[in-house]
């Protein structure tokens, strides 16, 4: 025979069981949750120990999770902090390479006009200067001392006559091309300039001595008249520099003289103007001493 299809679940007892203690509990929580939703209406206050005490149990548990979710959340934005300022630096690095590189061509044109502007204020406190060009090259470590001048006979220049740049006098010209011209420089050890002691107008003696520095001797035998610090100017005896041209300062004394740097170095003078010599007849004269004849001398640009 066949069984009905409207047969109750669960012919065992254990399943009938099961169904009915469902059935009671699901009974007696919704009535004892009915009743608590009542008794908190009617008296609030009736729980409010429970809820207290409920609350002093969980703290725990619930710092805890505080603690867990801040440590994630911390985790979590730190990555994200450490990503954007990784990338915030490579942007701030490239800013910084290009205002450095934008500091270094203001830097240059800056230097560039200023040279300018000296190479024109120089040949504007000369009356009338021959020619003025630029230094192109000038001997390192020669004993002899010259420098290049891309300046020659086209633009007047002639032998013999006084080159100085912004801060000083650089020498004279012992030849001249057409479109360039030699430097014989101050530092030479043939070179000798009539000057004198700006602060006491004492004439002295500078003599170049070949290692980049000048040698200065009083013309007076007795007290070593320098200081360290005095300015050494032309004294125009001669006839070749003009006076009152800045020579060199002093650096150091010695028995009876003193050692000094010239005021313009000829590496890092960019400008020259070359003068006439104070006394015209100083081209002309056979007798006029122009310092040694300068053979040699290794040039390097």
């Amino acid at each position: 025979m066949a069984a009905s299809k409207f047969r109750r679940p669960g012919w065992s007892r254990r399943a009938q069981y099961s169904l009915f203690f469902s059935f009671v509990a699901l009974a007696a929580g919704v009535a004892l949750g009915i009743v608590l939703l009542a008794i908190s209406i009617v008296a609030p206050r009736t729980f409010a120990d429970l809820r207290s005490g409920a609350t002093d149990l969980t703290r725990p548990i619930a710092e805890g999770g505080s603690a867990v979710f801040a440590t994630v959340n911390g985790l979590v934005t730190g990555a994200g902090d450490y990503w954007n300022a990784a990338s915030q630096n490579e942007d701030l690095r490239e800013e910084r390479d290009r205002l450095q590189r934008e500091l270094i061509e203001l830097q240059g044109t800056e230097s560039e006009n200023r040279r300018l502007r000296s190479a024109l204020e120089l040949r504007d406190e000369i009356d009338d200067p021959v020619a003025s060009g630029r230094i192109i090259g000038s001997s390192q470590d020669s004993p002899r001392r010259y420098a290049i001048l891309n300046a020659g006979r086209s633009s007047g220049v002639l032998p013999g006559m006084p080159v100085r740049g912004r801060e000083g006098l650089i020498g004279r010209t012992v030849d001249a091309g057409i479109v360039s011209s030699r430097i014989l420089l101050l530092t030479d050890r043939e070179v000798v300039v009539p000057a004198q002691i700006l602060r006491s107008d004492i004439p002295v003696i500078a003599r170049g001595r070949g290692d980049g520095t000048v040698d200065l001797r009083p013309l007076e035998v007795g007290r070593n008249p320098f200081e360290p610090g005095d300015v050494i100017v032309t004294s125009g005896t001669g006839g070749l520099y003009p006076p009152l041209v800045p020579v060199a300062r002093v650096v150091r004394l010695d028995d009876d003289g003193a050692i000094a740097l010239p005021l313009e170095n000829p590496s890092q003078a960019n400008f020259a103007i070359v003068e006439q010599p104070f006394a015209a007849e100083a081209l002309d004269d056979p007798d006029t001493p122009l310092e040694g004849d300068p053979e040699g001398g290794e040039l390097t640009p």
